[in-house]
């Protein structure tokens, strides 16, 4: 007969069922491999020595039912939802273990390609300058946009305080003008976050060529001092 009780009349019973055990021996004794199922239902924890159909996709414990203690657990079974994560994730996996021994096999490379930091810097020169070169013209942009814009509110609102409606035409403009402003204001944000994680991406690439080539944080700070420091002019001899 299936037993189904709640985790309070579960435990009673273990503890009154203990001392006849012994009193017994082993006469009557349940199996030692009788397993007692629990799991959550409607709020409630709910206790079984036979796994109901409606149970089988719930997180379980299973306790023996000769001891009374947890011997093993189930997770509950996912959804779909659940699995499609999980398949995205096994993937991500793949796709970041790839990109592990890309670097690895790029700073193998780089480290046969560039004698010393200056070499290395030279390469993201270019880089670094178009970035640059977009995060000012979406500043200037956005600036241009905004002076326009309140220019064109001003107007708008001056005929309004002198009693006079405001042109259709100047309504549309000034629309026109704020959605412009909305989508450079993001370009311009776009732009400085891909600055700074090209500035990420320099220090960690330096970093591990600093490494590679067992060079101290103080001997990288001693060259680029000197890389900064002018030149010193050579006195000619007359």
């Amino acid at each position: 007969m299936t037993v189904r009780t709640s985790t309070f009349y579960l435990l009673a019973a273990v503890l009154v069922a203990a001392p006849l055990v012994h009193a017994q021996g082993k006469k009557g004794a349940p199996p030692a491999n009788k397993k007692l199922f629990c799991w959550e239902e409607k709020g409630q924890r709910v206790c079984s020595d036979a796994l109901p159909a409606d149970a089988v996709n719930v997180a379980r414990e299973e306790i023996s039912a000769a001891s009374g203690l947890r011997t093993g657990g189930v997770d509950r079974a996912m959804t779909d939802e659940e699995r499609a994560q999980a398949a995205i994730e096994a993937q991500q996996q793949l796709i970041d273990a790839a990109a592990a021994d890309m670097r690895r096999r790029t700073d193998a490379a780089m480290l046969l390609s560039y004698r010393n930091e200056d070499e290395l810097r030279r390469v993201f020169s270019e880089r670094t300058a178009i970035v640059d070169n977009n995060v000012r013209t979406a500043r200037y942009n956005a600036i241009s946009l905004r002076d326009g814009l309140i220019s064109l509110l001003q107007t708008a609102g001056d005929r309004e305080l002198a009693g006079q409606p405001v042109q259709k035409e100047m309504a549309a403009s000034i629309h026109q003008r704020h959605a412009e402003l909305v989508r450079t204001r993001r370009l311009q944000q776009s732009f400085e976050k891909q600055r700074a994680d090209l500035d990420t991406e320099i220090a960690g690439i330096l970093e591990r060529f600093r490494a590679m080539k067992g060079i101290t944080p103080e001997q990288a700070e001693d060259a680029a001092l000197k890389s900064a420091a002018p030149e010193a002019s050579t006195p000619v001899r007359r």
